[in-house]
């Protein structure tokens, strides 16, 4: 996340803002900003994105375990074998994903919402009357305001908006709980067919891994952006509710997930439910290969460091 998240934040801006160009690159997006922020406009949000990382992976691998525990020991109770059950199936490992999404994106939403409003509300528009103040007639510049900690900015969303706004943008992100099913099971599916690839090809007495850290690298990139390609849409609409104040909002009426896509088509077409995905594309995919790679190295680093012990 630390490494890849200048390219988060771009994908973040571009979702929520409505008259960005769609066809803007990376590099121009990233050029703004530091022309108006400097560096540090890369980071808006990183300390906020962090804690949401840490608090997501912990509520999702607990719900997940605690799930998988259960599944288990309901088979092992049922079963009239003295077989061990102790694996799921695809379909038991799937429903075990969505319900630890589901209780991860409850419980993370509120730390995701101040991510979102630390990310967009680094700069703002100069008032109306000020639209044409240069003498060349150009519009003035984006005025940074100040930036505002996690705890500030949490305090705001309260104070301005009340609690319940920290679970905006809770449907899509209900919604987006089949990312992590799709990524994973897209990552099994490429695993198994190379696995199976290579084993057929390799000599008998071959001791070398069947999978090296690069085909982990690219297995898990792969697996991210077929995940990331399919569910865009809802990031964008969850990125817009969290971004958008009580204030912002009066006057436009409630819509749920399916309406506010097709708001989101009516008004920009169906470009605008994909604003920001080539940086997101770009963040989502290093991040994924550079976790599964990682992760891969890790294990077998404990691994070993436990036969030794």
């Amino acid at each position: 996340m630390t490494a890849t998240y200048p390219l988060m934040a771009m994908s973040t801006r571009a979702a929520v803002d409505r008259s960005k160009n769609p066809g803007e690159s990376v590099v121009k997006a990233v050029t703004k900003v530091l022309a108006a922020e400097g560096v540090r406009g890369l980071y808006d949000g990183l300390s906020s994105s962090l804690l949401g990382i840490g608090v997501s992976n912990f509520v999702y691998y607990f719900f997940f375990e605690a799930t998988r525990d259960f599944i288990i020991t309901s088979k092992r109770l049922a079963s009239s074998t003295s077989a061990v059950l102790g694996t799921l199936t695809t379909a038991e490992s799937i429903v075990a994903g969505m319900l630890a999404g589901t209780a991860t994106a409850l419980v993370s939403n509120p730390i995701w919402v101040v991510n979102t409003r630390q990310t967009v509300r680094a700069t703002v528009e100069p008032p109306p009357e000020e639209a044409h103040a240069q003498p060349d007639g150009k519009p003035a510049p984006k005025k940074v305001v100040k930036r505002l900690s996690f705890l500030a900015t949490l305090r705001r969303i309260v104070e301005q908006d009340g609690v319940a706004a920290l679970w905006k943008g809770i449907g899509p992100a209900l919604v987006l709980v089949i990312n992590p099913v799709l990524q994973y099971t897209v990552f099994e599916q490429l695993k198994a067919w190379m696995l199976r690839a290579r084993a057929a090809k390799r000599a008998p007495a071959s001791t070398r891994p069947l999978l090296s850290d690069l085909d982990f690298f690219w297995l898990g990139a792969l697996s991210k952006l077929v995940a990331t390609a399919v569910t865009y849409p809802q990031i964008v609409i969850k990125s817009r509710q969290q971004a958008m104040s009580n204030e912002a909002s009066r006057g436009r009426k409630k819509v749920n997930v399916v309406t506010a896509m097709t708001e989101v088509i009516h008004e920009e077409g169906i470009g605008g439910l994909y604003r920001g995905i080539s940086s997101k594309l770009l963040q989502s995919i290093l991040t994924a290969a550079i976790l599964f790679a990682s992760k891969e190295r890790i294990y077998l680093l404990t691994k070993a460091l436990l036969a030794q012990a």
